[in-house]
């Protein structure tokens, strides 16, 4: 794999996994511009990888609170953190059913070779996202987050195992639609992704070991660069939302799924999102 493959995948990975902008639709166009081939179940696995230990180190304090909050939590003493630990568990339990559902009757691959799917779900969760972020009331922290706002948002993340959603994207979306501030939105959303691209990151590792892949230096190369690049893609974001709305991503969720529209019925062949 040619090391402009490389870099241009952690690129992608790193910035598309973290900002409300659709993952799957990038990973759908690059490949059908470029001509390359497909970079490996083993360098995919490394790239989740890259990305989970980037939201590791960005909200370490974050992450030591909820460890030692669960650590307590189940000793019987229950506090703020824990509490949030038990919410982000709970959240967590609708994607892995939905995703594990979707795969038992074979929908997630028949959805990956369905092109148009990506593009309509970039343009249509691109405008709630900008409708979520521009309405209502904002004033909710994620010390007020509750059972149920944590399972509407989860259930919520269950739906972006279809390409083109944008797991931040529509987490960011249900919690702005719950009242909740712009940052802490940002911060939820990532602290719940951390089960799930953990969870998919060693589904995928054990697909690979299974087909007998071995770890290769491009795929080492691909989760450090992944890794740099989503930390400095988190570390902006966060800084951002203090100040912007998500409107800009909206725009470019549109742009991106009009601009897969033309293309897709241009003719140009497209191959199965990973």
């Amino acid at each position: 794999m040619p090391i402009e493959q490389i870099i241009v995948l952690a690129v992608i990975q790193g910035i598309t996994e973290f900002l409300p902008i659709s993952s799957s639709g990038h990973l759908l166009l690059v490949p059908s511009l470029t001509g390359w081939p497909d970079q490996g179940l083993m360098t995919d696995v490394m790239a989740h990888i890259g990305s989970f230990m980037a939201v590791i180190v960005y909200f370490w304090r974050d992450v030591k609170n909820l460890a030692i909050g669960a650590y307590d939590f189940l000793r019987g003493r229950t506090t703020m953190w824990g509490k949030l630990a038990l919410l982000i568990a709970v959240a967590t339990v609708p994607i892995a059913a939905f995703g594990l559902f979707l795969d038992k009757i074979g929908f997630m691959d028949t959805v990956r070779t369905i092109p148009e799917i990506v593009a309509w779900n970039a343009i249509i969760f691109g405008i709630l996202l900008y409708a979520t972020d521009r309405l209502g009331l904002f004033t909710k922290r994620m010390s007020d987050m509750t059972m149920s706002s944590a399972l509407i948002i989860g259930i919520a993340q269950a739906i972006s195992v279809i390409p083109g959603t944008s797991r931040s994207g529509i987490t960011m979306s249900a919690a702005r639609a719950l009242g909740f501030e712009r940052p802490e939105a940002a911060r939820f959303s990532f602290l719940l992704g951390l089960p799930a691209i953990g969870g998919a990151g060693l589904l995928k590792l054990g697909e690979a070991v299974s087909t007998g892949n071995g770890i290769t230096l491009e795929a080492v190369i691909t989760a450090v660069l992944t890794f740099f690049v989503a930390l400095g893609t988190i570390t902006i974001l966060m800084k951002l939302v203090k100040y912007m709305s998500f409107l800009p991503f909206a725009i470019y969720r549109v742009v991106l799924g009009v601009a897969l529209l033309a293309l897709i019925y241009s003719g140009m062949p497209f191959g199965a999102v990973n």
